[in-house]
Formats: structure tokens, sequence, C-alpha cells
């Protein structure tokens, strides 16, 4: 494999792990607070068709963004209010989700597009498009580096430098703010953050509205950036990968990054069979090829790399004392 292809892939690795990492970083939020979130499947899919329809009635990608974040956030405030205030399970309310999203998205977009549950193709102003950094074309010409800050770092859309920065922004927040450890003490012990005359039940909202909003920006990116429009199911699953990522990194931000990343280098080689079988001399399938995500996040799943242990006060719903 020579260095082009090899930047080649880099470049899809990034682009196919944002996805993820926004989605994992939300996540985190949530179950730092004590709030199991499976429903990141669902509130990305809502967010995907939200941001595609608006931004193809209005051709504006910024009023589509802020469709997408709203639609994830009415899912994330309808699991909030199941999870915080009626204590309900948290599992059963984020699989529900995600059933509610997978057949309401694809009925608006058929209702309003009559394209088979897609939504019109994006294109000009509302799609998210790529940003050459400066000196990109000036650089390129330096050996080695040059082609990867061109090929690699350059030429990407604004949500994904926004899901790179957010990576430290999060770490900063949960652990150099007040914020940050009232919510991961209150996914550890609620008890003892209620003694303390702090709002579980607030903390735990807030902690839920920011998961929807990254959701959002996961959800606009997949439909208006990555890709030209909303199609049924276009998520593929990546709600799922992203919470086999949370818990490879242990909750925490900056081995979420590696996590999702090594999720978006999986899925930039099933793009590229021709390279793989260049290394491993062997024929490959192409099914296989697109089942590697999947059968990491299995491998995660089912504990093989390591043993993470998840907040303590994970998926119980607080009943505040008297």
């Amino acid at each position: 494999m020579d260095y082009a292809t090899l930047l080649q892939i880099l470049d899809s690795t990034i682009r196919l792990g944002i996805p993820l990492l926004l989605a994992c970083l939300a996540g985190l939020y949530s179950e730092r607070a004590g709030i199991f979130d499976i429903g990141l499947e669902g509130k990305m899919l809502m967010a995907a068709m939200s941001s595609a329809t608006v931004a193809a009635l209005t051709g504006s990608v910024w009023i589509g963004l802020a469709a997408g974040i709203a639609g994830s956030m009415l899912f994330a405030l309808v699991h909030g209010l199941a999870s915080i205030t009626f204590r309900g399970n948290q599992l059963i309310s984020g699989v529900a989700l995600n059933f509610v999203a997978s057949g309401i998205t694809v009925l608006i977009a058929q209702s309003i597009f009559a394209q088979g549950g897609r939504t019109a193709p994006l294109e000009g102003g509302a799609r998210f498009l790529p940003i050459d950094l400066p000196f990109a074309e000036a650089l390129q010409g330096v050996p080695i580096l040059g082609p990867l800050y061109y090929e690699v770092i350059s030429g990407h859309s604004i949500l994904v430098y926004v899901g790179l920065l957010l990576v430290p922004l999060t770490w900063f927040v949960l652990y150099r703010t007040r914020y940050g450890l009232r919510l991961r003490a209150v996914g550890e012990n609620p008890a003892s953050v209620d003694t303390a005359g702090v709002s579980v039940r607030n903390l735990r909202y807030s902690a839920v509205m920011i998961t929807g909003v990254l959701c959002g920006l996961a959800g606009a990116y997949m439909a208006c950036g990555l890709q030209a429009g909303f199609g049924r199911e276009m998520t593929a699953g990546r709600g799922y990968i992203a919470l086999a990522a949370l818990i490879f990194a242990k909750w925490r931000p900056w081995q979420a990054l590696g996590a999702t990343m090594l999720f978006g280098f999986f899925q930039a080689l099933a793009l590229r069979p021709d390279v793989v079988e260049a290394v491993v001399r062997v024929k490959v399938p192409v099914p296989a090829l697109d089942a590697l995500p999947y059968i990491l996040t299995v491998v995660v799943l089912a504990g093989l790399v390591g043993k993470a242990i998840p907040p303590r006060a994970g998926g119980e719903p607080y009943v505040k004392e008297r």
C-alpha cells in the first residue's frame, strides 16, 4: 500500500468516524449522568431526516442543522421524561425511540417528497461544503507532511472540525469544571449530590439535552455533509456502534476519539477491498468487509478488550429521599 492510498484511507476514516464520535460523546454525557441511552440511533435518524428535509425545502444547510438538532432534542426530551420524571426503564425507552424513529422518519420523508422515504438530493447551500485550511495548497508539495495536511487534515466540512474540537472541550467540561464534577458524581452516587443541595433531576436533564444536541450534529452531518440527503435507515446501526465505542473507551473522551476512529478505519477499509486483498493476499468478499465494524462491536460488547466498569448509578432511577 503506497502513501497516497494510505492518505485516502485516513481521510475516509475521519469522515466516517465523525458521526460515531459525535454520537459517542453524546452517550458519554448521558451515561456519565447515570442515564443509559440506547436511543442514540433514533436521535441520529430523526436529526438526519429533519436536517435534510428542512435543508431541501429552504436551501439553507444552517436552518437544516437547527431543525436536526431540534428533532434530536425532542427525542431526548421524551427519553428524559420517561427515564427521569416517570422513572421508567431506560433501556426500553431508548429502544422504543429507535423503533419510532425508524418508522416516522420514512413516513415524513415520503409524505413530503414522495421518493420512497428519501428526501430530495441536496446541493449547493443545502449541504456542508469542504473547507480548505490555510496554506493547504502551498504546502502540498512538502514531502510527507504536505500531502498529509492537504489530503487528511484539510478539506473537511465544518462539522468534522467541530466534532474534533468537542473532544478536548468535553474533557475540560467533565474534569475541570464544577458542572462536570457534579455530572460525574450524579452518575456514581446521586444521593451524595442530592445531600449537597444540588438537583439530581436538573443535572440529568441537562446531560440528556446535551446528548440531544450532539446526536443532532451527528445526524445532520450524515445527511448534509457525508451524504447528500436522507435515506431510509441511513444511520445503519451507527448509534449502536457508538455505544460499543463508548464501552471500549471506558467512558472517557480522549479514548472515545481513538475508539471511534478505529471503527471509522474499519468502515474505510470496507470501501477499499483492493487494499485489503493486497495486504492479506486473499480475495475477501465485500459483505465480509462491510461486516467488520459490526464484528468489532460484538467483540467489544463481549468484553474481549478488557473489563469496562460503567457508572455505578447508571440505569437506576433516583428517588429523592425525604
